[in-house]
C-alpha cells in the first residue's frame, strides 16, 4: 500500500445491527475527503495475542473452555450491509475483524492505516444503555480523548432538547 493510500482512509466501527446511517454518513465523508472506507467490527469477547502490520490481529476468546484457536471471521450480516449500502456510491471500502477494547482497537487500526478520522455511532437510548456505558465507558469518548485524529460521532437516535439523556422511562428499563 503506498503511502497516498494509507493516508487516505477513514476507520468505521461498524457492528451487527447497526443502524445504516453510519454508514451512510461515512460514505459521505470517504467522497468529500477522497478516501477509501476502512470498516472495522471489534470483538471485544476476545483479546489480542498477535497485532499484524496491517491492522488485523490474531486473537483468542477470554474465556479459556471455548477452545477457539481460529481467528473470527467477520459478520457475513455486516458485509452484505457494507455491499448494499456502499457499492453503489464509488467508495472504496474494505472490512476487517478486530478484538479487545473497542477504543483501542480502532486507534491501533486508525494509526496502523494512518487515517485521517475515525467515524462511530452513538449507543442506543436508555436507561439500561446508559448503566452499560457508564460502566464500560463511551467509545467515542474514549477515542475523542486518546486521539490526534478527528472523532466522527453519528447520532443514531437523538432525543430532544427537553428529554433526559438516559430515558429514564419505565420502557427503558427492559
Amino acid at each position: 500500500m503506498s503511502d497516498e493510500q494509507r493516508s487516505t482512509a477513514i476507520v468505521v466501527g461498524v457492528t451487527p445491527g447497526q443502524p445504516d446511517s453510519v454508514l451512510v454518513e461515512a460514505a459521505s465523508f470517504a467522497q468529500a475527503f477522497a478516501c477509501r472506507l476502512v470498516l472495522a467490527h471489534v470483538d471485544a469477547s476476545r483479546f489480542v495475542v498477535v497485532e499484524n502490520v496491517d491492522g488485523t490481529v490474531t486473537s483468542l476468546p477470554f474465556d479459556a473452555d471455548l477452545h477457539d484457536f481460529e481467528p473470527e471471521p467477520a459478520d457475513p450480516g455486516l458485509e452484505a450491509t457494507a455491499h448494499r449500502l456502499l457499492d453503489e456510491t464509488g467508495v472504496a471500502w474494505e472490512l476487517t475483524q478486530l478484538a479487545g477494547d473497542p477504543a483501542r482497537a480502532l486507534g491501533r487500526l486508525a494509526d496502523s492505516v494512518s487515517a485521517r478520522a475515525i467515524i462511530v455511532g452513538t449507543r442506543e437510548r436508555g436507561l439500561r444503555k446508559g448503566i452499560l456505558e457508564f460502566f464500560n465507558g463511551s467509545v467515542a469518548a474514549t477515542l475523542a480523548h486518546r486521539q490526534a485524529r478527528p472523532v466522527i460521532v453519528v447520532p443514531l437516535a437523538p432525543s430532544a432538547t427537553d428529554e433526559p439523556l438516559w430515558g429514564a422511562s419505565a420502557g427503558d428499563l427492559r
